[in-house]
């Protein structure tokens, strides 16, 4: 049974006390966007085998939508947090990486995570 603790109440609760509520992070297109655009946020998703960061409402509590990062495979759950957020936290990142130490967020590539300091000197 998948557990997850909300980051509002702090109630640790169990998926069935829980409304699950797809892909995180999604790039909403709305007026103004290309068909091929609009098509995508409707349709395509990741759903990749392992680390994957996902919406879930706590239904039968305080009520509210929150994020979670798990891992697909082994159901294994790394952190949640609040759904105002554009990124995981940095404490979720790094459990993420020390069991998956090869693993890379998607929305950031190797160039952006040098210091400002480094990207001033190349």
């Amino acid at each position: 049974m998948l557990t997850l603790t909300c980051p509002y109440c702090g109630i640790a609760a169990e998926e069935t006390e829980l409304h699950p509520g797809g892909e995180a992070h999604l790039k909403r297109f709305g007026p103004g966007s290309t068909d091929a655009e609009f098509e995508a946020y409707l349709f395509a998703r990741k759903n990749p085998r392992g680390v994957h960061f996902e919406r879930w409402r706590h239904a039968y509590g305080c009520g509210k939508w929150f994020l979670a990062a798990r891992d697909t495979v082994t159901l294994e759950v790394f952190g949640t947090y609040k759904a105002q957020t554009s990124h995981p936290t940095d404490e979720i990142v790094a459990a993420i990486r020390a069991k998956r130490p090869g693993w890379m967020p998607d929305w950031t590539s190797p160039k952006t995570e040098t210091s400002p300091v480094e990207s001033l000197t190349e």
